[in-house]
């Protein structure tokens, strides 16, 4: 059922199709949200996040063209579903998780799974973006920028991808960034959406009158 709801949104990468006929995503889903496992919608997560919805989790795999030799970076651990899928099709992914609880839910959820290739780290991922000594070949952001922001992006290797989410709700557009040269990048429009915004992000200014 689940790669039904996914190709209709335009996920025909068989590779990413095949992940979500063998990572079992219940095993990430909480309990007592289990029955929404195999459903296109957000589950809620501890401490008010939430997992992505299947249908932009395929889209994000699909854009960020991994073929098994990449580092990775992910932005929001969350139980750790989108890090299994990223392990599954790249070398090495590398996951900053802002809540301990979520971090620890993850590290435990891979484990039990014997996925190997990931580290979570427990940090906010936009307290060290834009740090020139890290670069990555693919990052995906699992959370919503209200504001432009091109930290993200000076962390790819000339080549990477970045999935991103700018803007508010009711409307948000995912993006993906390639890096073309040292100082140069194109961007590229995907979908229209709404995620959860990332913790500590910036906001515009609330205007009063």
């Amino acid at each position: 059922m689940i790669e039904q709801q996914v190709r209709a949104w335009d996920v025909l990468d068989e590779r990413v199709l095949d992940i979500f006929r063998k990572v079992p995503r219940e095993h990430f889903v909480p309990a007592e949200h289990r029955y929404m496992a195999y459903a296109d919608t957000e589950v809620p997560l501890p401490k008010g996040q939430h997992m992505l919805r299947p249908s932009v989790a395929g889209r994000l795999l699909q854009a960020l063209e991994l073929t098994g030799t990449e580092r990775v970076l992910e932005v929001g651990a969350g139980s750790g579903f989108l890090t299994a899928s990223l392990a599954s099709i790249s070398a090495h992914v590398e996951s900053i998780e802002i809540f301990p609880e979520l971090a620890d839910l993850a590290r435990a959820n891979l484990a039990a799974l014997s996925i190997g290739n990931t580290r979570i780290v427990t940090a906010d991922a936009l307290a060290t973006a834009g740090d020139p000594a890290k670069r990555y070949d693919a990052i995906a952001v699992t959370g919503s920028l209200p504001l432009a922001d091109e930290r993200f992006q000076r962390q790819l290797a000339i080549g990477g991808r970045l999935f991103i989410i700018m803007g508010e709700a009711p409307v948000m557009t995912a993006r993906l960034v390639r890096r073309t040269a040292e100082d140069a990048w194109t961007s590229e429009s995907l979908f229209e959406t709404v995620v959860d915004p990332l913790i500590n992000a910036r906001r515009p200014p609330e205007f009063t009158f």
